[in-house]
Order: C-alpha cells, then sequence, then structure tokens
C-alpha cells in the first residue's frame, strides 16, 4: 500500500500542513482534498483548459481526454458494465433529482415508491415532490431505537405495486449500513427499480454495482476526498436508454430543428451545457488515491477506529449515542446528544454541528451533535473529541 493511514496521512492533505492542530470531524458532510487532486486539477487549468467534446484543437482534444479518463475510473471503481452508464452531475443531490424525476415519469398513479426512515432530504424530497405530481404513494421501512431498518414485516411492505426502492446504503446521522444484499434481491422480484443513494457510504464502504444488483446509484466526489461541484449518477444501460432527460441543451442533442430535438444516448443524454470539467478530473485524481489505498484496507481501517470511537464516547457520562453499537453494522459517524446540554451549545464549543429532519423526531430529539471520522483521522482525533466533550459538559451542565 502506497499510503499508511491514520494521522501519517494528514501529510498528503495540505490543510493539516496549513493548520497543524485542526481536528477535522465533520467528513460526513465534507472530506478534505489530498494535494494529488489540488495538482491533477491545478494542472488542467495551467497547461489545457478548454471546452470538452467541442473543439478538434490540440487541448480542447487533451481537456476531453482527461475528463473522459475519469469517467473510465469511476466506472471501474464501482465495477459498471461500461463508462456510458457512468453519468457526471453536481452533486448527488442533482444526481438523485435526476433519478427521481425520470424514473417517476414512467410510473402510473397509485404505484408506491418505498423508502426509508433514514434516507437524507436530497432522497426522501424528490419523491415527495414526485408523489404530488403523478400521484404515487410513498411508504417507509421505520427505524428501531438502535438506528436499524424494522425488516420484519418487509415481506408484507414490498407488494406488487411497490416500483422503486430508493434506499441510502448509509445513514448520515447513525451510520447505520442497511441491508442491500436482503432488500435489492426482494424488490428487484416485486419488479421495482432500485435507487441507492450512496452519498454517505462512497468513502467507507466497497461498491459493486454489478453485485449490488441496483438500478441506479448516486454519490458526490466531495465526499470521496475530490473537489464539490461533481458528483456521479450511475445507471443501467438499459434504463438510462429508457429515461427522459432531466435538463436539456448544448451536448445533449442528436439533431434538433426548430420544431423538435433526439437527444444523444448515454451519457452525454444527462450531461447538458459545459460540464464540471477540472472537477471532474479531480474526482479522477480521487478515486485513484482511494484505488492506491484499497477499499479492503480502508474498510479494516475503520472498523477498528469507529470501535475505539464507541468505546470511549460510552465513557463521556450523560452522552447518549444514536446508532447501531456493533461497529461492523455501522460506518465512523456518531451523532449523540448529552443530557442536559442543547446540542447547538455543544457545536459552539467544539465549532461544528449537526441537523437532520425528519429522523431526529423519531428519536424524539430536537438535533444532534455530528463527529464524523474517515481515513486521516485517528485514536488521537478520538481523544481530542471525548476531552472537547468533557469540556462542554464541565461548562454547560449544573
Amino acid at each position: 500500500m502506497k499510503y499508511q493511514l491514520g494521522k501519517t496521512l494528514k501529510e498528503e492533505f495540505p490543510i493539516f500542513i496549513h493548520h497543524r492542530d485542526l481536528v477535522f470531524l465533520d467528513n460526513a458532510a465534507s472530506c478534505q482534498k489530498p494535494k494529488v487532486v489540488l495538482e491533477a486539477m491545478d494542472k488542467l487549468y495551467r497547461t489545457s483548459y478548454a471546452n470538452v467534446h467541442r473543439g478538434v484543437y490540440s487541448i480542447s482534444e487533451a481537456a476531453t481526454n482527461m475528463y473522459e479518463e475519469s469517467r473510465v475510473m469511476v466506472a471501474k471503481f464501482i465495477n459498471a458494465k461500461t463508462e456510458a452508464e457512468v453519468i457526471f452531475t453536481r452533486n448527488a443531490t442533482e444526481a438523485l433529482n435526476v433519478a427521481a424525476f425520470s424514473v417517476a415519469e414512467l410510473l402510473q398513479p397509485g404505484d408506491e415508491v418505498l423508502l426509508t426512515q433514514l434516507e437524507h432530504h436530497a432522497s426522501l424530497v424528490p419523491w415527495q415532490m414526485a408523489a404530488k405530481k403523478h400521484q404515487l404513494k410513498l411508504n417507509f421501512i421505520p427505524v428501531n431505537s438502535e438506528g436499524r431498518l424494522e425488516l420484519e414485516n418487509i415481506d408484507k411492505i414490498i407488494t406488487p405495486r411497490t416500483k422503486v426502492l430508493a434506499i441510502t446504503a448509509m445513514s448520515n446521522v447513525t451510520g447505520t449500513v442497511t441491508e442491500l444484499d436482503v432488500l435489492i434481491p426482494k424488490a428487484k422480484a416485486a419488479g421495482a427499480i432500485v435507487i441507492i443513494d450512496a452519498a454517505q457510504a462512497v468513502q467507507h464502504l466497497p461498491l459493486d454495482v454489478q453485485a449490488l444488483g441496483c438500478d441506479l446509484l448516486a454519490f458526490s466526489g466531495h465526499k470521496i476526498f475530490g473537489p464539490s461541484g461533481v458528483g456521479v449518477l450511475w445507471g443501467k444501460l438499459d434504463l438510462l436508454q429508457k429515461l427522459e432527460p432531466f435538463e436539456y441543451g448544448g451536448n445533449m442533442i442528436s439533431e434538433v430543428s426548430y420544431a423538435t430535438a433526439s437527444f444523444a444516448e448515454p451519457p452525454a443524454k444527462f450531461e447538458a451545457g459545459t460540464p464540471p470539467i477540472a472537477e471532474v478530473i479531480g474526482l479522477g485524481a480521487a478515486i485513484k488515491f482511494v484505488q492506491e489505498i484499497g477499499s479492503e484496507a480502508i474498510l479494516e481501517y475503520e472498523n477498528d477506529l469507529t470501535a475505539y470511537g464507541l468505546e470511549q464516547l460510552k465513557k463521556v457520562p450523560g452522552l447518549r449515542l444514536i446508532g447501531p453499537a456493533d461497529q461492523h453494522l455501522r460506518g465512523p459517524v456518531f451523532a449523540f446528544v448529552m443530557e442536559g446540554v442543547h446540542p447547538h451549545d455543544i457545536a459552539s464549543i467544539l465549532d461544528g454541528g449537526h441537523c437532520a429532519m425528519p429522523l431526529h423526531k423519531r428519536f424524539g430529539i430536537p438535533a444532534t451533535t455530528r463527529a464524523s471520522f474517515t481515513i486521516y483521522n485517528s485514536e488521537e482525533d478520538v481523544g481530542a473529541l471525548v476531552a472537547g466533550l468533557n469540556k462542554a459538559r464541565q461548562l454547560l451542565v449544573m
């Protein structure tokens, strides 16, 4: 392995060289960027910037080649059958909106869409809007007090009227890793289209779209050490060919007259306008960085760090952790409340915070504070968090 995980890895991230004392624990919101990502984007702007797919001059062809090389890297990273299945978007939110908008056009009034109580707003709200427009029914897989999905009645919840399963691979609140291996086969057996929100999972778990058996999957570049401003929507090619595009304009047109237009084949069909060129190239560099570390090495390191975090946080008086107690059932995301202290006050002392409606209502709490770890964090960072929480308790609990 080229890189050593933990504290040593921070040397690959310029922000930690700039701020030697920085303990960054907001990785569920966005990760810091390694120098290889910054260098790849800088190289494009300094040597080869031009619009892609639109010029036959040398630097346009160079930029296009780098852009499409990133698409190939993404396809290999998630084990897509072909790079034509990889669509670049602005972020996972846009990707999930594209998925909901386009898939909903295939549905009929009365069809059912199944989500979970763990869903991020970017997965939940697009389907709320689609349900209003197309007269669909939304159903939800409930969550138990530990933050795990209640699957005892799943065979009654998934019915022949279930046409879509839209589900997160990992909760951004509880860290819960959902049982995709159980739910996807059941949904497919019912004839449903399966859409995976992998925004939280992408930096922590191996993703193999062919092994998963899903139809669409979305994630953001900024949560896998790439830049903000770029996301990915992967979809099975035959489904992408059936779906209506979400936006219209340059580069996604096959032929156009003053009366009608026809659309290009995927992925161009879903990439209207000038794309985030440098950001896509930065994402390719980020994925190469992650691949050089290795998904299994990341999983093993983070399992150990999660176990240590759970052990240490349980020692903080009055602290209630939200989510599974077993590190194998969750990622390194710790949402919590402290008895007698409002989460916003803790956040003020720790310099952070977190809100996630409506899941907080499920647990009977107004808000949580969240600390989230990744491959450049260490047991020392867990110690710094615990020390900060103990300080907050001393200051705020009467």
